[in-house]
């Protein structure tokens, strides 16, 4: 099968490539520049264009029985970010006309009903201070998604770090007493990979972690 990553230059999207690949799908990797992702993303077909531009998500879709959508921001402090709610509509209004109905994405814990849950000093002080505006995008990202009749799934992952897998990862939508807790990313690139083939949490945005939460 062949499999469309967006963001697929960030830390997550290039270790969802990697793993696609070894799992020997087609992966097809929309960027904004084909010539600084190249290295970056051996073996994957790179399609260079902007994901708010329609055309180029309709050609980086062609052919395509899904998508994983790991697609980032920068942290906006001053502006009100807009990029991954327009973007992912855009990318919802081109899977329809397509006929493509299955859609991964990563949004991050803090977003919809996860807010709050991210541990003491995540709560207090780096989300609002730090990615408010970012995770106002998230959720009306989030929002378009549930919006949509697509076959979805979003996942919510504790925080990132640049660990080896572990193989040891939890999903949960119930998070009465959780707060906090961490994820490699290759751990979240094997679980979006993972869903998207078994669809076991089609309409549900699960938190994903690999670490004991913290009070």
């Amino acid at each position: 099968m062949k499999l469309l990553v967006i963001g697929a230059t960030g830390g997550t999207g290039r270790e969802v490539v990697r793993q696609a690949l070894d799992k020997n799908y087609q992966v097809n990797a929309l960027t904004r520049s084909a010539a600084e992702a190249a290295p970056l993303l051996p073996g994957a077909n790179i399609i260079e264009g902007d994901a708010l531009d329609g055309g180029a998500v309709a050609k980086a879709l062609a052919g395509c029985g899904g998508v994983i959508s790991a697609l980032g921001s920068k942290m906006a402090l001053l502006d009100e970010e807009t990029l991954l709610s327009a973007a992912t509509h855009i990318l919802i209004e081109e899977m329809q006309k397509e006929g493509i109905t299955r859609l991964v994405c990563v949004t991050g814990i803090g977003a919809g009903d996860s807010r709050g849950h991210g541990g003491f000093l995540y709560d207090r002080i780096v989300q609002p201070l730090l990615l408010n505006s970012t995770y106002h995008d998230k959720d009306r990202q989030e929002d378009e998604i549930r919006a949509s009749a697509l076959d979805w799934t979003i996942i919510r992952p504790t925080t990132l770090t640049n660990g080896p897998a572990t193989g040891s990862i939890r999903a949960l939508t119930d998070l009465t007493d959780f707060h906090g807790g961490s994820i490699a990313r290759a751990d979240v690139a094997d679980f979006l990979i993972t869903e998207f083939e078994e669809r076991r949490w089609v309409g549900k945005s699960p938190v994903i972690t690999s670490e004991a939460p913290r009070d």
